[in-house]
């Protein structure tokens, strides 16, 4: 009787092989925040709607192992953007590019690529915008990572003012001051593998240090809108920490930076999407 009901309809069946397949591949993906708008390309790289909003950028003077360049200031995001779940990974670099850099491939391809510079990403976004057929793909800027990283947030991490290597990968051997010590992994590890962030964001906290857009500059001395950055400099902005730094640069407010043609196996990034 079974049988039969497949042959008497084919297309019918095809048709239910193919999104039970479809729902199978979306499983493997992070959940998204329940509250959240995503939007999932045809690379497989899931964005999260970010709103708009105020937020203090930066570290108070007084907060230990703040740095100079870290001036607190008031920020406004004006206009909603789509930002990546997850780092892009090496299976999605690949789609795109057709090769796979990272120092770490026996990770697998659902671990973030990484040995890319700021340049070569601008080369990927290139790419994807001609697959997408849209020109909407770009890094975030600087203010529009930190935004969304501390998620409404205001500790020095999203996890509040602890970071433990069960909520994210970096080096566990280097907690921050008066915080339990953890594991050192000595490499990257699969996206996804931690608990999100407030707004359904992973690994914003260690695994990579991400690249973002802006040239690194001092912070402006007022309340701004939408900062950019520099139109000139040396060196591009990376954020976030990685699995090879300690818990004092993962913060949300810490600020490093890469010429745009250095690469690293401490450096990926993740996309924004404008709607």
């Amino acid at each position: 009787m079974r049988s039969s009901w497949f042959v008497k309809y084919p297309i019918l069946m095809t048709m239910l092989v193919g999104f039970v397949c479809s729902c199978t591949t979306l499983e493997k993906l992070p959940k998204a925040h329940p509250d959240r708008k995503t939007f999932i390309n045809s690379v497989g790289m899931r964005f999260i709607y970010i709103l708009p909003g105020t937020f203090t950028m930066g570290s108070p003077a007084n907060e230990r192992g703040a740095n100079d360049d870290e001036k607190q200031h008031q920020v406004t995001i004006s206009t909603p953007f789509y930002l990546q779940a997850t780092e892009v990974t090496q299976g999605q670099w690949k789609k795109v590019m057709g090769d796979n850099p990272s120092y770490f491939k026996s990770c697998g391809e659902d671990c973030p690529v990484e040995s890319v510079s700021w340049n070569n990403v601008h080369e990927f976004i290139k790419r994807l915008n001609l697959i997408e057929r849209s020109d909407n793909y770009r890094l975030p800027t600087e203010a529009e990572w930190e935004y969304a990283c501390r998620a409404g947030t205001t500790t020095r991490f999203y996890t509040g003012n602890c970071l433990s290597t069960d909520e994210a990968n970096y080096q566990g051997n280097f907690p921050f001051f008066g915080c339990p010590y953890g594991k050192y992994k000595l490499k990257t590890v699969k996206i996804g593998g931690f608990p999100p962030n407030p707004w359904g964001l992973y690994d914003m906290h260690g695994n990579v240090w991400e690249w973002c857009q802006d040239f690194k500059g001092e912070y402006p001395s007022g309340n701004v809108k939408d900062p950019k950055g520099l139109l000139l400099g040396s060196s591009r902005v990376v954020r976030g920490g990685s699995w090879g730094r300690g818990a004092l640069a993962c913060r949300a407010a810490k600020r490093n930076s890469s010429p745009p043609m250095g690469h690293s196996n401490r450096i990926g990034f993740r996309l924004v999407k404008t709607p």
